[in-house]
């Protein structure tokens, strides 16, 4: 599978939260990272997702949020991964940030303003923060 998306993260579904609209899934991956998603019920039929089914995960970069010296009690994202920077690469506008967590690597796009404010540079603590509704969920 290829996609345009910068974040793919391959895992197993080991939680499926049914709603009347929506259903809160989420997925572990191999190194124990978890991802929240909110999806439609109706997708989350078609896919047949339920605990135990190999699935992915697709975040766009510029749905991430970085943030420095902050906790996961802190904010109101459901995903909340603390890691490390390991490139920022300056644009005309924008930065590309990449944040390693474990073997987990997190691309967002921030402005130059954000990046030089928050003191971004490689081997930084950061965490990238994403709302459960920016996963898009898939199975192979």
């Amino acid at each position: 599978m290829q996609t345009s998306a910068r974040n793919q993260f391959a895992g197993e579904v080991i939680q499926v939260t049914p709603g009347a609209v929506n259903d809160e899934v989420t997925l572990r991956t191999a190194d124990g990272l978890e991802i929240v998603a909110i999806i439609t019920h109706g997708s989350a039929a078609t896919l047949g997702l339920a605990a135990g089914k190999r699935a992915f995960a697709l975040v766009k970069a510029s749905s991430i949020i970085v943030m420095v010296d902050v906790s996961k009690n802190q904010v109101s994202a459901r995903n909340c991964i603390a890691g490390t920077v390991s490139s920022v690469t300056k644009g005309a506008v924008n930065s590309e940030v990449t944040i390693s967590a474990g073997s987990a690597q997190i691309a967002a796009i921030v402005t130059n303003e954000s990046a030089e404010r928050l003191g971004l540079a490689a081997g930084k603590a950061a965490t990238a923060i994403f709302k459960a509704s920016s996963v898009i969920v898939g199975v192979e």
